[in-house]
C-alpha cells in the first residue's frame, strides 16, 4: 500500500510533475479527488482555490482565522501573524515549498525559523462546504514533521495556498 509520507518525499518534483512515477501521481490524484468530493466536487474545490489565489497571502492573516468563498469555508485553529506569513513566503521563495523548512543549527535565522515552525506546526485547517449536502469536508495540517530536524509544508497546504492552479488541474487530470 502506498503511504502518504512517500508522497511527501516526491513533492520536490512538483515543479517537474512529469518526472514523478505513476504510483505517486495516482496517490496525489486520489488525495485531491477524495478532498474535492468531500466539499462538493472538483469544480467547488477549484473555485475555492481560485478565490484563495485572488485574495493573496492576506488569506492566511485573517483576524478570524477563516476564509469564505461562495461555496466553501476554511477555518484554522490559530491566527497567523503578518511577520510569520512573510517569513514563510520568504522561505518558500528561497527553498521552494517542497524543501525542508528547517535550516541547520547555527545558520543565520535558525532561531527565527525554529520559532516559526513551532508556531505553525500545531495549526490544522478545516475545509467545509457551506451546504452540508455537498459533503463533510476535510482537515489538513499546515506542515508535516518528519523528524526533529526535518519538516515541510503539507501537500494539501501547498495545493490550497502555493501551487499553481494549472499544476493542480494537471494532477486532477492525470491518467489512472
Amino acid at each position: 500500500m502506498f503511504v502518504f509520507h512517500k508522497v511527501c518525499k516526491f513533492i520536490d518534483y512538483m515543479i517537474d510533475y512529469d518526472s514523478i512515477e505513476n504510483a505517486q501521481k495516482q496517490a496525489l490524484k486520489n488525495q485531491l479527488l477524495d478532498n474535492a468530493t468531500s466539499i462538493g466536487g472538483k469544480n467547488h474545490f477549484l473555485s475555492l482555490i481560485e478565490a484563495i489565489r485572488i485574495s493573496g497571502p492576506n488569506t492566511l492573516m485573517a483576524k478570524d482565522a477563516s476564509f469564505q468563498s461562495n461555496k466553501s469555508l476554511i477555518k484554522w485553529n490559530k491566527v497567523i501573524y503578518k511577520d510569520n506569513v512573510h517569513l514563510l513566503m520568504k522561505i518558500i521563495q528561497y527553498n521552494g515549498s517542497h524543501q525542508n523548512l528547517m535550516i541547520k543549527e547555527g545558520d543565520r535565522n535558525y532561531k527565527e525559523i525554529k520559532n516559526l515552525v513551532r508556531t505553525i506546526s500545531p495549526i490544522k485547517f478545516e475545509v467545509k462546504p457551506k451546504n452540508k449536502k455537498n459533503g463533510d469536508g476535510f482537515v489538513f495540517n499546515f506542515i508535516d514533521i518528519i523528524n526533529k530536524n526535518t519538516c515541510q509544508l503539507s501537500f494539501m497546504f501547498e495545493v490550497m495556498f502555493t501551487l499553481p492552479i494549472k499544476l493542480i488541474k494537471k494532477i486532477f487530470n492525470a491518467q489512472s
